[in-house]
């Protein structure tokens, strides 16, 4: 059980490091709801995220984003598994900070285009250049990741299960 009951965990990191295996396992662990950013958006919609993106663009994509994010911190705790690009935006990144425990699933580029070899069709920013385009997020956004990770959790050669276990372990200080 998280330390202040009233927190939300939220994971973080590029597209393919699971967030989204990882969040369920987490939340069953920790007894909370889990929310997955893009299943909500989605949802809400009526649309995929590939299609939010082809009929608005990342702009578009991005502001759905935020306004899922606030909508998820202001409910009870849970668990949110949210897009790789969610800190590109200054008020996600201020929320985040201020409402989550925030846990950083790092994984090398390596392993990511691996993971990714074959599931990219619903990943409107990965569709070219897999590994290129990972490299370029990467670069973009590590330093995001870390001004609002609370928490780390390095995944090469784990299972979501494990990771899960080593994320509970972070965020409960067990």
């Amino acid at each position: 059980m998280p330390a202040d009951a009233r927190e939300h965990v939220a994971l973080v990191g590029l597209s393919g490091s699971g967030k989204t295996e990882v969040a369920p396992l987490v939340a069953a662990a920790l007894d909370v709801a889990v929310v997955d950013l893009d299943e909500r958006i989605s949802a809400a919609s009526g649309r995929s995220v590939r299609e939010i993106f082809r009929d608005e663009g990342e702009s578009g994509f991005r502001r759905l984003e935020s306004a899922a994010l606030a909508a998820a911190l202001d409910g009870p705790a849970s668990v949110v598994a949210t897009g790789g690009g969610v800190v590109l935006a200054a008020t996600n990144r201020d929320r985040l900070r201020r409402r989550c425990r925030v846990v950083w699933l790092r994984t090398p580029v390596d392993r990511l285009v691996e993971r990714l070899a074959s599931g990219t069709a619903e990943r409107p920013l990965l569709s070219e250049d897999v590994r290129t385009t990972l490299c370029a997020q990467q670069a973009e956004r590590e330093a995001l990741y870390a001004e609002v990770a609370t928490h780390v959790v390095e995944t090469d050669g784990l299972d979501p299960a494990e990771v899960a276990r080593l994320v509970v372990q972070e965020v409960t200080g067990g």
